[in-house]
């Protein structure tokens, strides 16, 4: 099951820290860290997403005591050319990890700027006929325009204050997620 959250309502970042622990709480394996796998590139306006995503984790999460682990960042984006290597080093770093892929999507017109959160792994680039490995046990998207045509010329024009508003309300459902794990 796919959950839609508009990221223009207040309560959105509250609503994908639900939905994230609600995907969590069904996912049937055992797992002993969480891997957040933000793919995209920081050279295409709607693809850095994900990096974007990743460089703001880095900031407002504790990676270091928690068992919480980010891959893909503005610095160090993960993009078609090392998805599969940093897919692989995941499972050997991480193997007790649960990994959540996070990436830039493209939608029908009524879901531009909302997010997607679902159980099961991610097709990354599908949108612009990219056949890459799925990743992911969990997987969370922000609909940064519209598909249909052109899309890689989409991505290139798509508008950045969606891609940062998005950006912000994952993280901050995210971080509020991370947080509620401390307190327990």
């Amino acid at each position: 099951m796919v959950f839609y959250v508009d990221s223009q309502k207040s309560s959105s970042a509250e609503e994908i820290a639900f939905l994230l622990n609600k995907c969590i709480l069904q996912y049937p394996g055992r797992w002993s860290e969480l891997v957040f796998l933000c793919i995209g590139s920081d050279r295409v306006t709607g693809d850095c997403l994900g990096p974007y995503i990743g460089h703001q984790l880095l900031e407002h999460l504790n990676t270091d005591t928690h068992g919480v682990y980010v891959y893909g960042t503005l610095k160090s984006p993960v993009h078609a050319l090392n998805l599969s290597r940093i897919s692989r080093q995941i499972k050997i770093l991480h193997p007790e990890g649960l990994v959540i892929a996070v990436d830039a999507s493209l939608g029908q017109k009524k879901h531009l700027g909302y997010v997607t959160i679902a159980d099961g792994a991610l097709y990354p680039g599908a949108a612009v006929q990219k056949e890459l490995p799925p990743v992911g046990d969990i997987h969370i998207t922000g609909i940064v325009n519209i598909a249909g045509v052109l899309e890689q010329l989409t991505l290139q024009t798509t508008r950045l204050s969606t891609v940062i508003s998005l950006a912000d309300t994952i993280t901050q459902g995210i971080v509020n997620y991370t947080n509620s794990l401390i307190c327990l």
